[in-house]
């Protein structure tokens, strides 16, 4: 995965997204650029909801497409749908985007399936494998062995770039003064920065009028009052 030089790191991904590089995640896309020189079948990456993981697994699932490497991206309800070899096909690098509760025999198969053929197996969730509760010993045995890195809530850098690329999705120019007064008073999560964008945007909207310091500090001055 190639990176551009910008203050905190900007990597563009294999599915032309971007994707912002600093300290809470820089653990997880080091692992990544590692691949396919893992120590084992399986590597998992956690994170709270918006934290970028789902977006790691497409650059995952694109830089193996380009190395000529198949690659699956599915979730746990594919599970119990059909076997791995007809879930996976020729996929050597596959992608499971959710954790528990998830059928245990089902994904013991897949891991044994895919660590058979010489494949690999990225596991997204909201907590490291190890901490599930799991019942069938095999699968525990083989979860708690594989490696798990966090993707942290974002630090201050990043929530401003956050809240850059987040305006920039909706193709909103937003002056410096705004990014500047968001970012030290919103929660310092990802989801949390994606609703206040999409508020601050209806309510643009619905005033006919552009993004404004006036109007962002009316916004968290009325969540600060609920």
């Amino acid at each position: 995965m190639a990176q551009l030089s910008l203050d905190l790191g900007h990597r563009a991904s294999f599915s032309g997204e971007d994707f912002l590089i600093a300290p809470c995640n820089q653990a997880a896309v080091a692992w990544l650029d590692r691949w396919p020189d893992w120590p084992g079948p399986g590597l998992a990456v956690y994170g709270p909801p918006g934290c970028g993981k789902t977006h790691l697994a497409h650059v995952f699932q694109a830089g193996a497409l380009r190395a000529g490497v198949g690659a699956r991206l599915l979730s746990p309800a594919d599970l119990g749908r059909a076997e791995p070899p007809a879930l996976v096909g020729a996929a050597r690098a596959v992608t499971l985007d959710g954790g528990p509760p998830l059928p245990e025999r089902a994904l013991l198969h897949l891991y044994n399936f895919i660590a058979e053929r010489g494949g690999h197996l990225l596991l997204l969730s909201r907590q490291p494998p190890a901490r599930w509760t799991v019942h069938l010993p095999d699968l525990a045995s083989r979860l708690s062995a594989m490696p798990a890195v966090a993707i942290e809530p974002p630090d201050e850098v990043l929530t401003g770039a956050l809240l850059v690329k987040l305006f920039a999705d909706r193709q909103l120019a937003v002056p410096p003064e705004v990014i500047g007064y968001l970012t030290p008073r919103l929660e310092r999560s990802f989801e949390a920065m994606r609703r206040f964008v999409d508020a601050i945007d209806r309510e643009s909207l619905a005033r006919h009028r552009n993004i404004t310091l006036p109007l962002a500090r009316e916004l968290v001055e009325r969540d600060r009052s609920r």
